[in-house]
């Protein structure tokens, strides 16, 4: 019975800082992560004919369109998930532009899957695609513009 009660009280800590962590492990990713996301856009933006000519060896239909799209939605997605700006809302596209780049760009990656994890894993798309993914799900935290234009907050 003691071991029990001993887990339970340890299990409760664990999930108290656990959410205590919650919003700076958010505000850690999407600051990294957002940053990161708007730099590869604007880098694709700064070279569209390099990031076209890529694009077409990779057999993408309109290549500049695609490449204009990838690289605005990186770098304007990027930018707001850094503020915590429509975060849950920015997150869809940047996960299927990360989507992209695996089917396309990363295809013997996304092959891998099962097969081989780390290669899978260890692409450049996976992080950026767990973040947004991560973002997705738990929203973007208490330290984001859109908890503190959220209507109905608690002003401290």
């Amino acid at each position: 019975m003691y071991l029990k009660s001993a887990l339970n009280s340890a299990e409760t800590l664990l999930a108290r800082i656990g959410t205590a962590l919650q919003s700076p492990l958010l505000l850690v990713l999407r600051l990294y992560w957002g940053w990161s996301f708007a730099q590869t856009g604007w880098g694709k933006l700064t070279h569209l004919d390099r990031t076209a000519g890529f694009f077409a060896s990779l057999d993408l239909p309109w290549p500049k369109l695609n490449a204009i799209l990838a690289g605005g939605t990186e770098c304007v997605g990027g930018i707001l998930l850094l503020l915590g700006l429509g975060s849950r809302l920015v997150a869809v596209p940047l996960a299927f532009t990360m989507g992209v780049a695996y089917a396309t760009a990363h295809r013997e990656e996304l092959g891998a899957i099962f097969r081989d994890t780390d290669k899978f894993t260890e692409a450049p798309p996976f992080l950026f695609l767990l973040v947004v993914l991560l973002v997705l799900s738990f929203g973007p935290g208490r330290f984001s513009l859109d908890a503190w234009l959220r209507p109905g907050r608690q002003k401290s």
